[in-house]
């Protein structure tokens, strides 16, 4: 009877944590409790006296305000001072930048899931869509990647005109400017189709409208700036590009070597006040054919001549690069990629202030456009290109997977075949909610700075996953080079998306938690400021109140993380239908023990987290996967539910609960105090880990829907360029998919005959016309199997060349390269 009543003090306490009461409700609520079990439980006095001295000495000092500040929060606001992360600029106006949105319910630890589903599902205007169907979809119809990548090197000068006359560039620039002024989820939209074709192609078009100097122009240019450019960057006058890329500072802005000094110089017959600009730069996309450079420096004022302050920080300029000292160099070439990419430097260019964007008031506020803007850019972007890759590797692997036969089946009927399409199916369902939702965010207004990190990192290392896998399925056809290979340009161009806005692997071990960890969490960011206010009095009290919010919210995340654990996550009131509840209860039991993690973790390290990167990349997987979970359930809701898409989310969100598993068990295995990691676990995993990857059946579930044509394999194709034309690269496999399909049936009447002896097989006679004159099938038929079996045939052929045709380019008549087919 004894252990009962404890047991119900810890769980009523427990529970009073979880639910947040008030300090002093919940003291007077184990109060009542303690009185009832002294005076009706057979407790041991001395237990019951030891249980009242801790109470007591616990619940008198935090209510009695003078006291607990003294005795508490003022050892503690010195000591938080001290292991404090040292914060430098740069990294304080990345943490200023961008906002805070469904990252920030996630680190709650209690997300709201009715939040969630209230933002509304992105769409498609009717102008949106109909540029979807008409020049996105012609572009991509008039793009050969082979003549691209391998005879061009370069877009066809037919395409760059059609670019530009169609708006492609303007696609985010206002409709009063001469743009489409298009939604971020159009853009997302068309990035992703246009990449699904090419990925030259859709990089082309999505660097000017992401991270480049239209984007900077349109948030912080002058009026002057934005009615002069604007419309020639809409219309293609003018092709942007933007270089930050130091050879010597890639990741570490902060140690960028370019820089302006400011100066007076001669401009246009006149003296005027400007800058000396010294810069070199690398792997700046469209760079070689650019005709305005958006360009990134450190500005500095020795002579004075703007103020006494000498060093004036990072800063933005767009020159136009006719001007005189411009260097433009010669075009990298990354993994046969042909989409332009070059460096470009110079030497004591001088340069008016009003090539400043936003003029000379912006000196110094670079880092922070910069980082307003790639929160948007890279929330679009990459995650199109990478989604569009996943759909293209999903439509041409599910397809090649029911036409290729070995054994005399289709090789998608083989087990390990559909391991590898489940992958492909899976993450691209997952790849393709997180995006949609993420595009969403933008164009709710938000600047998802963290969750822009989220997608560009995983989506690009998905994307990886499924053109891999796609390559293993096809073998020898994946291999080979040629004209009628879809694969192996985007196979060898993935460690591009991986490296370029942010490399991967800092931006996970780094990025996603050390700047989540901050900006999101409700009180961190509050307790850093309030430690450098320099009214000692007054930070001390706003530490207290927060210090003490904090606690309960800890302490609350941690009783949810025990009590959803124990109940397994069944007890709270969940969305989505019965095949969907217990994940958002499983997803809410992680989301708490995710919070108690961060706060355990930022106590036990502070400012040694900054070094800490593999626990730092962990607790950013977890943060990952929560949201990607979450996008995936909103994406379904969104969809209406349909029941022939849910294999795709139980493997997609399985798969995710998963792995969050496995990284909260991998923190805890690391942790910097073991004997803290010990007792963390049983309040982490209160009943053990028990989530298990999806199963097989799930898989072979979605291995059939990507090798059969239907509503469930549109929906996940949705957006992705597909042609039925068969002189098309792919448009051949799609139409071959249909003839197989529908010639089957016939195939097996056929095959009966021959195995019954009713149809005498000799290998000299055209077998359907011996079945057809035998009746067996009808001459129709034949000829419906014999398209089939040609349209088979030309998918499984890979290309051969002559010895001519592979001979070193050395050896044939020396031709200057060329930077591009477009005019100057």
């Amino acid at each position: 009877m004894t252990l009962l009543w404890l047991i119900g003090l810890v769980l009523g306490i427990a529970i009073l944590a979880y639910l947040r009461v008030g300090l002093l409700n919940a003291c007077l609520a184990i109060g009542a409790y303690l009185l009832a079990m002294t005076l009706l439980a057979p407790v041991h006095w001395f237990i019951d006296l030891l249980l009242w001295a801790v109470f007591l000495c616990v619940a008198i000092p935090l209510n009695l305000p003078d006291v607990r500040r003294n005795s508490i929060s003022k050892p503690m606001f010195s000591w938080f001072k001290k292991v404090l992360p040292p914060i430098s600029d740069t990294e304080q106006e990345a943490l200023d930048a961008g906002t805070v949105w469904w990252d920030g319910e996630l680190f709650s630890g209690r997300p709201d899931w009715n939040r969630l589903h209230s933002f509304p599902k992105p769409t498609l205007t009717e102008e949106e869509r109909a540029f979807m169907d008409g020049p996105v979809e012609e572009l991509c119809r008039m793009t050969d990647e082979w003549e691209l990548t391998t005879e061009l090197q370069d877009l066809s000068e037919e395409s760059w005109s059609y670019i530009r006359s169609n708006g492609f560039f303007g696609l985010i620039i206002p409709k009063e400017y001469g743009g489409k002024g298009f939604s971020a989820y159009a853009h997302s939209q068309i990035a992703m189709k246009l990449a699904s074709r090419s990925g030259d192609l859709g990089s082309t078009v999505m660097v000017p409208n992401s991270l480049g100097p239209a984007e900077l122009l349109m948030h912080y240019g002058t009026e002057e700036q934005k009615n002069h450019y604007l419309p020639r960057l809409a219309n293609g006058t003018d092709i942007p590009c933007f270089a930050l890329t130091s050879p010597e500072a890639g990741s570490d802005a902060g140690a960028m070597p370019d820089k302006g000094i400011v100066c007076k110089g001669q401009w246009q017959g006149q003296e005027v006040i400007g800058l000396k600009v010294t810069w070199e730069k690398r792997y700046i996309t469209l760079g070689p054919v650019a005709t305005i450079l958006g360009l990134a420096f450190k500005v500095f004022d020795p002579d004075h001549l703007l103020g006494d302050e000498e060093e004036r920080g990072i800063t933005l300029a767009l020159i136009p690069t006719e001007t005189e000292g411009v260097e433009i160099g010669r075009r990298h070439f990354p993994l046969n990629a042909a989409f332009m990419n070059g460096p470009n430097s110079g030497k004591d260019v001088f340069i008016p202030m009003d090539y400043l964007i936003g003029g000379q008031d912006m000196i110094g506020q670079g880092w922070i456009m910069l980082m307003n803007c790639l929160s948007v850019g890279r929330s679009i972007s990459l995650p199109a290109g990478s989604t569009g890759a996943a759909k293209m590797a999903s439509m041409t692997t599910g397809a090649y997977a029911r036409i290729r036969k070995q054994f005399n089946l289709p090789i998608g009927e083989f087990e390990g075949i559909q391991e590898a399409l489940a992958r492909i199916g899976g993450n691209t369902y997952v790849m393709n909610a997180a995006r949609t939702m993420t595009a969403g965010a933008v164009d709710l207004g938000e600047k998802p700075s963290v969750l822009s990190g989220v997608v560009k990192y995983h989506l690009t290392e998905r994307m990886r996953t499924c053109i891999n896998d796609a390559m293993d399925v096809h073998g020898g056809k994946g291999i080979c080079m040629g004209p009628k290979n879809y694969l192996g340009r985007g196979y060898q161009s993935i460690p591009i998306s991986i490296t370029v806005e942010g490399a991967n692997i800092l931006t996970r071990s780094m990025m996603i938690f050390g700047q989540g960890a901050i900006r999101c969490h409700p009180y961190v960011l509050q307790e850093m400021q309030a430690t450098q206010d320099p009214d000692e009095n007054s930070a001390l009290e706003r530490f207290d109140q927060l210090l003490f919010e904090h606690i309960g919210f800890a302490l609350g995340n941690a009783s949810g993380s025990l009590l959803l654990g124990l109940t397994n996550g069944r007890f709270v009131k969940n969305p989505g239908n019965a095949e969907t509840s217990a994940y958002y209860g499983q997803l809410s039991r992680l989301a708490a023990a995710f919070a108690t993690l961060t706060d355990v973790t930022m106590l036990m390290l502070g400012g040694e987290l900054k070094r800490r990167e593999r626990i730092s990349a962990r607790l950013g997987d977890v943060l990952s996967n929560l949201y990607m979970a979450s996008a995936t359930l909103k994406h379904y809701q969104d969809q209406g539910c349909p029941e022939e898409d849910l294999p795709f989310v139980q493997w997609g969100v399985e798969d995710l609960l998963a792995q969050i598993e496995q990284a909260m068990h991998e923190v805890l295995l690391n942790f910097p105090n073991r004997a803290v990691g010990i007792l963390l676990r049983p309040i982490i995993f209160p009943l053990g880990r028990h989530l298990s990857p999806p199963s097989d059946l799930i898989g072979a579930e979605i291995a059939r829907r990507l090798m059969t044509p239907g509503a469930a394999r549109d929906r996940l194709l949705d957006g992705c360029y597909r042609s039925n034309d068969p002189e098309d690269v792919t448009g051949l496999l799609n139409s071959t998919l249909e003839k197989v399909i529908l010639a089957d049936p016939l195939e097996l009447r056929l095959g009966k005959a021959i195995h019954s002896g009713e149809l005498e097989h000799d290998s000299e006679a055209d077998m359907l016309e011996v079945a057809a004159e035998a009746g067996v099938i009808s001459p129709e038929e034949a000829e419906q199997i014999r398209s089939a079996r040609l349209a088979r045939a030309a998918v499984i052929a890979v290309d051969d060349f002559s010895k001519e045709e592979m001979s070193p380019k050395a050896a044939k008549p020396a031709k200057k390269p060329k930077a591009s087919t477009t005019p100057a």
